[in-house]
C-alpha cells in the first residue's frame, strides 16, 4: 500500500485504504461513523420505484450487513414493502455528516430468512413489537386516536412482554449489492469518489469524476 502523504494506491485519501471487498471499506467507515455522528449512524435512505417508474425515497436504519448486503425491515404491506414486491431492485445511500462522508449502493433485494426476521423481531423493545402490529404503515389514518386505541388493544392481546409473536406482514429485505461508491468531501467541491463494481462475482474498483 502507497501511503505517502497520506494517500492510498489510487491517488486518493488514506481513508479509502485499498481493500478488495467493499464490505470490508464500509465497516471501517461505520465504525468511525459510530464514534461522532449524534444520532444513528445506522440511518440511509431507500429509495424505491412503483410499476409506472415512479421514484420513492425514504429513511430506514440498518438492522443487519454481511458480504451478501445490506438488511432493514419493515411492513411488507407499507408502500416500500408493496412496491420492492413489484420491482426487487433499490437503492440505498448513508450520509455522515460529522465525518464528511457518504457511502451509495444499488442493486437487487430479497426477503431475509424466516430464522433472521424472528431473530431480529424477538430482539425488539416492546412498544416496537406492539407498533408493528397495530400500525397499518402507510395506509391512511383518519386520526391519532384510532392508532392509539389500536396501540392499546394489541398491548391487551400481547400482555406478556416476552411472546409477542413477529406479524406475518413484517420481514426484513436484504439489498444485494451490484455497486458501492464511497464519497469523501473535499474543499472547492473537489470531492473524492471511489466506486466498486461487481462483474463474475468478483469487485472492480474505479475512481469517479466528482
Amino acid at each position: 500500500m502507497n501511503q505517502k502523504n497520506g494517500k492510498n494506491s489510487l491517488g486518493i485519501d488514506i481513508c479509502f485504504e485499498d481493500l478488495d471487498n467493499p464490505i470490508d471499506l464500509f465497516k471501517k467507515w461505520f465504525s468511525t461513523a459510530e464514534k461522532s455522528e449524534i444520532n444513528d449512524p445506522n440511518a440511509l435512505a431507500v429509495a424505491t420505484s412503483n410499476q409506472n417508474n415512479q421514484p420513492n425515497v425514504r429513511m430506514v436504519l440498518l438492522k443487519g450487513l454481511s458480504d451478501k448486503g445490506f438488511v432493514f425491515y419493515t411492513n411488507f404491506n407499507s408502500k416500500k414493502g408493496s412496491e420492492l414486491k413489484v420491482n426487487q431492485k433499490a437503492a440505498i445511500c448513508f450520509h455522515w455528516k460529522s465525518i464528511r462522508r457518504q457511502v451509495r449502493a444499488i442493486g437487487k433485494v430479497e426477503e431475509v430468512s424466516t430464522k433472521e426476521a424472528d431473530d431480529y423481531f424477538y430482539s425488539r423493545p416492546y412498544k416496537n413489537k406492539i407498533g408493528a402490529w397495530a400500525s397499518s404503515q402507510s395506509e391512511v389514518l383518519d386520526q391519532r386516536e384510532t392508532f392509539i386505541k389500536k396501540v392499546r388493544e394489541f398491548e391487551k392481546k400481547f400482555s406478556d412482554q416476552n411472546k409477542v409473536p413477529r406479524p406475518p406482514h413484517w420481514s426484513g429485505w436484504r439489498l444485494l449489492p451490484e455497486e458501492i461508491e464511497f464519497w469523501l468531501d473535499g474543499e472547492g467541491r473537489i470531492h473524492e469518489r471511489l466506486n466498486y463494481k461487481k462483474i463474475n462475482d468478483k469487485w472492480k474498483k474505479e475512481l469517479l469524476y466528482p
